[in-house]
Order: structure tokens, then sequence, then C-alpha cells
């Protein structure tokens, strides 16, 4: 049994790439001289997010292919690290590009995941995702997922139940627009946020690292509140409602084996007796 060490980001980004990539250069380094082995940049990461929620913005990030240049140079800056990182993927057949993230070492892509669950208008901007699926890394079986997709417990639990571990999700998660309260990390929204990262962990005892942009961005103000989060839902490390690097260690199959000895969520489920309501139908 070993630990693996994971970093969580808060941070923002912008649409100028040259910038963004100076920022998670610096971010990466920082990481390596802590001995991260994983490490989550936000949603986003690359040309930063939607200038707003309500309709469709004046200024979109720019478009990016998962086997196109900027992802490769993603994963030669990761080198030996796992890295995770959001980011526009070129359109789908009506032209709307797909909110995605990409997981990469220096070895090349692990892993994609495009957004699934649209919150407010963003669907006039992006076309969603359709699946969770989970996949194998240098630091064990993982899962990702992009902000309002935590909102949805099927969605956590569909990476739970496909083998994934540590679950890593990507967000540019804001403040709420009205009634804001005027200290960050008592706003109903960052409350809501940390909520979800802490009840998917321990519903699904699994390792949850969660990364968020953080600043402002257009309309919006981020709440950051990057952190690791235990099999028990315990909070391992945060950066609180400011940027910074939240990292922590943990035995990963150590921790999800003793959290689900006893009390085991996955193994004790009865989904004959969920009905087809569990499923939608």
């Amino acid at each position: 049994m070993s630990e693996t060490t994971f970093g969580a980001v808060a941070q923002g980004f912008v649409r100028d790439l040259e910038e963004d990539f100076a920022r998670i250069g610096a971010t990466i380094a920082e990481a390596r001289e802590r001995g991260v082995q994983l490490l989550a940049l936000p949603e986003a990461a690359l040309g930063g997010y939607l200038s707003s929620l309500h309709g469709e913005p004046d200024d979109v990030p720019p478009q990016l292919e998962v086997d196109g240049p900027e992802i490769a140079r993603l994963a030669a800056l990761a080198g030996d690290m796992v890295v995770t990182a959001g980011f526009c993927e070129r359109g789908d057949t009506d032209g709307r590009p797909f909110n995605s993230c990409v997981a990469v070492t220096g070895d090349g892509v692990l892993g994609t995941h495009r957004k699934v669950h649209q919150p407010l208008a963003e669907d006039a901007s992006y076309a969603a995702g359709d699946r969770f699926t989970a996949f194998d890394t240098p630091v064990g079986r993982i899962g990702m997922m992009i902000c309002y997709d935590k909102a949805f417990p099927e969605a956590a639990r569909a990476l739970a139940m496909d083998g994934a571990r540590t679950v890593v999700c990507m967000s540019a998660w804001p403040a709420s627009r009205t009634n804001r309260a005027p200290v960050l990390a008592e706003d109903r929204w960052a409350r809501r946020f940390d909520l979800h990262d802490r009840a998917r962990a321990l519903e699904n005892q699994i390792v949850w690292v969660s990364a968020n942009q953080a600043g402002s961005f257009g309309e919006m103000e981020l709440v950051a509140s990057a952190k690791i989060v235990d099999p028990g839902g315990e909070v391992l490390a945060t950066t609180g409602s400011g940027p910074g690097l939240a990292v922590a260690s943990i035995d990963v199959d150590e921790a999800v084996d003793a959290a689900r000895r006893f009390m085991g969520h996955l193994r004790d489920r009865r989904p004959a007796a969920y009905g087809p309501a569990a499923a939608g139908v």
C-alpha cells in the first residue's frame, strides 16, 4: 500500500491561451515541488469559461481538439504527473462545442469527459455529453466530471460503479447572482459547492478531488474552495475562498477499502427496490 498525493487548484483563467499556459506551467512546477502525483486544474482552464450564464455571451472560448497541439502541450508540461484540465472542445454537427476535460501525462491522453448537465443557459453555447466513464491511470482508476454534473448523485454513482476510486470534478462555480453574501465563504452557492463535494465522496466512499476557478470572470465571481475529500466525507485540504493549491496525501485503496468494509454503500444497494423512478423511466 502506498499514498497518492493529490493537488486541487483554485485559480482564474482567461481567453489568452499563452497566459493560461504560463499560469498552468507555474502551478505544475509548484505541484511538482510538493510531490503532487495527480493535479486537478479547473473547468475551462484552457481559454476561460463563459462570461455569462444568462444568454449567449459576446465572447466565447477558443475551440480546441483533444488531439490538437494545445492538449499535447499540456501533456508535455505534465511529464510524469497526471494532470486534468477543462477546455472548450471543437463542435458537434450543429456547430456548438462541448464543455470538456482531459486527463494527461507526458505519454499523452488518458481519458476525456464532456459535461453532461447544463445549468441555466449553458446549452446555448455548448452541446451536452452523454456518459460517465472511469479509466485507468498511473495513480489508479479515476473518473471525471465538470461542475454542475456533481449536483446529480447518479453521475458520481455511475463512475463509482465503473470502478473509479477517485473522482476529479473540475468547476467554474460562481457565487449566487442575487442576494450574494458579503463574505464569499458564507454565500449560499459556496456552501452548496462544498456540500456537493462532501456528499458525493461520502455516499460513494471514494476520494474526491475538486478544482474550481477563482476570482472573477465576466459577470461572475467564482467561489474557489478547491479541496481533497476522503471517503468519509472529511476535507483533507482546501484553498478556502481564495486562489491556491490544496495538497493532501492518502492511500486510496486503504481508505476506500476501510470505508466500505462494514457500511458498503455500493455493496448494500438494492436496485430492485428503487423501481423505474430511479432510472427516470
